[in-house]
Formats: structure tokens, C-alpha cells, sequence
């Protein structure tokens, strides 16, 4: 049911305390140690239950999708709520049962289902209160998911220290369920075609002209498309080189220019900052210079980073190399749900937006994985930058063939337009 008398501002706050209970899954290193160190499980073990989370967070993304455009945002959100909660709470009960298992299934599969229906519930919503600001909505709630782990990561370690890791894993999952659902029960979406009255004047005033969207598909259509697929790889890679870099950034500073522990934990703290900047920052900025020129700049930058990275001796110029490739990552995630809108409408966003987070799992698996099975083989990170430049071309002629097509298109667009409005006048 659509909801024309609420505050499109609550409703971005609303979005915001979703994303920011979910994204606290990027904590997770916070309770390693603590569960090795008191339950005796093996590091590999502990860690599995994360990998676990992460692909079901983009699998229950693309599965669930359909589901969330039928049964509307708020449902959505409080049935994530529930999930996510449940996981959470439900870790803290297999850990005081000593249970590895049950810890893998609540951690792992309850909490990555409640975070991938999480992620996708209020964006579709978002997009269409904020017709005039579409990138700068759906940044401020993946801002809130790139930076729930800067609230979560001190409050854990705190309440573990005092209260104990069970516990803890009690007060968080409460904590959260509560903030989702308040974020929930707010949520709506618009009446169909509204806009905000500023903008609405402007168009009837015929100082502002409303940017159509390339088409109204749904997600069957959609992926049929050359615009989807393309759109699909470019994530891929972003996903990918982003991911890498961020699960091996400390070592990979300390290997290539020396940085010492201490200054490598800094900079990793670092860039969780400028990846949750980059969320909100690089989507702001698509509102202006539009969706396709942002991610060709993501990999005009990421090839420039990626083929001087390996010659460069600065650790200042290195760091700052690196938290531009994690602002790029964070700005693909952000970007991703309006630029859906731009070349798909806003009917069956949500859905297509779910099939699209499968780069997010497949990301989260490549970027790794090449890093690790590259410095095992060599010895090196430096044939990591090669490997990562290769691809990061093809992201790029991919980018600016989709350009090229966007523009095309709404080259005709406009010129049918121009015919109908000449023929009826």
C-alpha cells in the first residue's frame, strides 16, 4: 500500500537503520579470536561461518528478490528483521551449547538470508521517493551498511570483554531486531508517479524536464538484455578488485613499502571510511554526471592505481592508491540500485537488483581467491596487479560500450519525442 502523506527523509533514516543492523555483519573479525581462544574452534572453522553469511547475502539477494517486490518493502524488511535477528541471537545460543554447527547454521544461514532480503528491501522503495535524487537515496542507505560495522566493531569488543561472547551475541541480535523493525514500520511505498513538490512545480513550470528511464522491464525481460550483462560484469570486476584489496590490504602494505603493523591497522580502519564515503559520495555525484560516467571513472582510476601500485616505493602515495580503489567499491554498490532504475525502471527493481548482488557473492570468492592462490604461487602481491589490470580493462571497454549504448538510446528517445509532440501540435 503506498503511503502519500509520509516524510521521504524518514523514510531514507528508515532505510538507514536497516542497512546499518545488516552491515554489522563486517564486524565479524571482532569475534575470531574470542571464539578460538574460549570455544576451541578452529580458525578455519570460525571463519566459515562469515563465508557462509556473504554468499547467502547476495544468493538470498537474487533468490528472494521476486519475493520482495510482491510482498512490498515493509514485510520485507521485518521478515529480514526477524532472520537477521534470530541468526545473531541464535549464535549466542549455539556458542554457550559449545555447538560449531549450530553456530555456522544462525550466523551463517539464518543472518546471510535476513541480510540479503535486508539489503534489497527498502532500496527499490528509495528510488522511487527520491525520483530527483535517486543516487544520492540509495547512498545514504548503503552508507549506512558500509559503516555499520565502524558502530558494531568497538560496541562488541566492549560488551565481549565484560559480558562474555554469548551474551553479547544475545544484546546485538535484540538490538538489532529492534532497529530493523523500527526502520520497517515506516517504510512505504510512494503513490504511483509521485514526485516532491519542488520538483513537480518545476516540471509543470517547464523549467525542469523529467530524465526517462531507458525502459519498464521486469527482471525476466532484464536479464535478457546486452545493458544487463554488461552492467552485471563491470560489478563483477569492481566487486571483485575491491574485495581483494580489502582482505589483504594490511600485509600487502607491509610486503610492498614497509608499513609497520601499527600503521597498516591504521590504514585498514581507514578504509572503511572511504569505503562508506565513497557509498555517498560517488552516488551523490551520478545525480550530476550520471551513472555510466561514475563507473567509468571507478575504472579509469582503478587501472591507474593497479598498474603503479607495483613500482611505487611511497607508503603515503600507496595508501592513497588503495583507499581510492576501496571509495570505487564502495561507490559500485551504492551507484548499482539507480542505475538499475535508469536502464530498467523502477517495476521489478528490487528483483533485478537481487540477480545483480550474485557479484557480491561470486566477488566475494574470486578477489580472494586470486590474491591467495597468486602470492602462494609466486611469493609476490606484485603479479596480483597484473592479473587485476587485465580485467580492469575489460571493465572499462565494457563501461564506455554501455555509455555509448545509454546514450544511444536516449538519442532516439528524444527523437521520438520531438516527432510526437511536432505531430500533435
Amino acid at each position: 500500500m503506498s503511503a502519500p502523506n509520509k516524510n521521504r527523509w524518514l523514510i531514507a533514516a528508515s532505510a538507514v537503520f536497516i542497512h546499518i543492523s545488516i552491515g554489522a555483519a563486517y564486524a565479524y573479525s571482532v569475534y575470531i579470536q574470542p571464539l578460538v581462544e574460549t570455544k576451541g574452534w578452529s580458525m578455519a572453522s570460525v571463519t566459515t561461518a562469515f563465508t557462509i553469511m556473504m554468499v547467502l547475502g547476495g544468493g538470498s539477494a537474487a533468490l528472494f528478490g521476486k519475493f520482495v517486490e510482491r510482498s512490498g518493502p515493509k514485510k520485507s524488511a521485518m521478515l529480514a528483521a526477524v532472520l537477521f535477528g534470530l541468526g545473531q541471537a541464535g549464535s549466542g545460543f549455539a556458542i554457550s551449547m559449545d555447538s560449531l554447527t549450530g553456530f555456522l547454521l544462525s550466523y551463517g544461514l539464518l543472518s546471510g538470508l535476513g541480510l540479503g532480503i535486508g539489503y534489497i528491501a527498502p532500496v527499490s522503495t528509495l528510488v522511487k521517493w527520491f525520483p530527483d535524487k535517486r543516487g544520492l537515496a540509495t547512498g545514504m542507505a548503503v552508507l549506512g551498511f558500509g559503516t555499520g560495522a565502524l558502530v558494531t566493531a568497538p560496541v562488541a569488543a566492549s560488551l565481549i570483554e565484560s559480558i562474555g561472547i554469548s551474551t553479547t551475541f544475545y544484546i546485538l541480535g535484540a538490538s538489532y531486531f529492534i532497529l530493523m523493525m523500527l526502520g520497517a514500520s515506516y517504510i512505504a511505498p510512494p503513490p504511483r508517479n509521485w514526485m516532491p513538490a519542488g520538483m513537480e512545480a518545476a516540471v509543470k513550470a517547464g523549467t525542469k524536464k523529467i530524465k526517462r528511464d531507458l525502459s519498464q522491464a521486469t527482471s525476466g525481460e532484464a536479464v535478457k538484455t546486452k545493458h544487463f550483462w554488461m552492467l552485471w560484469t563491470m560489478m563483477l570486476i569492481n566487486t571483485s578488485a575491491g574485495i581483494m584489496m580489502i582482505s589483504v590490504a594490511s600485509p600487502m602494505a607491509q610486503n610492498i613499502v614497509g608499513l609497520s603493523a601499527g600503521a597498516a591497522a591504521t590504514m585498514v580502519g581507514l578504509m572503511g571510511i572511504f569505503n562508506g564515503g565513497g557509498r555517498l559520495g560517488w552516488a551523490a555525484a551520478s545525480d550530476y554526471i550520471s551513472r555510466p560516467k561514475v563507473f567509468i571513472i571507478f575504472f579509469i582510476i582503478q587501472l591507474v592505481a593497479f598498474i603503479t601500485l607495483p613500482i611505487i616505493t611511497s607508503a603515503i602515495i600507496f595508501q592513497i592508491f588503495i583507499f581510492l580503489v576501496v571509495s570505487c567499491y564502495g561507490g559500485g554498490f551504492s551507484n548499482l540500485p539507480a542505475f538499475i532504475g535508469d536502464l530498467f525502471g523502477t517495476k521489478e527493481l528490487g528483483a533485478i537488483h537481487g540477480y545483480l548482488l550474485t557479484t557480491w557473492s561470486l566477488g566475494g570468492l574470486i578477489g580472494p581467491t586470486l590474491v591467495s592462490q597468486i602470492y602462494t604461487r609466486t611469493g609476490s602481491y606484485i603479479p596480483v596487479f597484473y592479473v587485476f589490470t587485465v580485467l580492469i580493462v575489460v571493465a572499462l571497454i565494457i563501461s564506455l560500450l554501455l555509455n555509448r549504448s545509454v546514450q544511444k538510446v536516449r538519442t532516439e528517445h528524444k527523437k521520438v519525442e520531438y516527432k510526437t509532440s511536432t505531430s500533435d501540435s
